[in-house]
């Protein structure tokens, strides 16, 4: 049973539960290696194109 008087939280306690069942073991991986940026030319989409992730909490 999850206590629903606020639906986000009810929903984000519930996640936060399932995932506190699994145990999860700490990766190792290899140092990834990047090419240098081009800088070049580059200029950013106009604020109204761009897509953003809206905020939860």
């Amino acid at each position: 049973v999850v206590p629903s008087d606020s639906k986000q939280k009810a929903r984000l306690n519930c996640i936060s539960h399932l995932l506190s069942q699994i145990e999860y073991k700490a990766l190792e991986y290899p140092p990834i290696e990047l090419p240098e940026i081009n800088k070049e030319g580059y200029v950013r989409a106009p604020i109204d194109d761009q897509t953003f992730v809206p905020d939860k909490y």
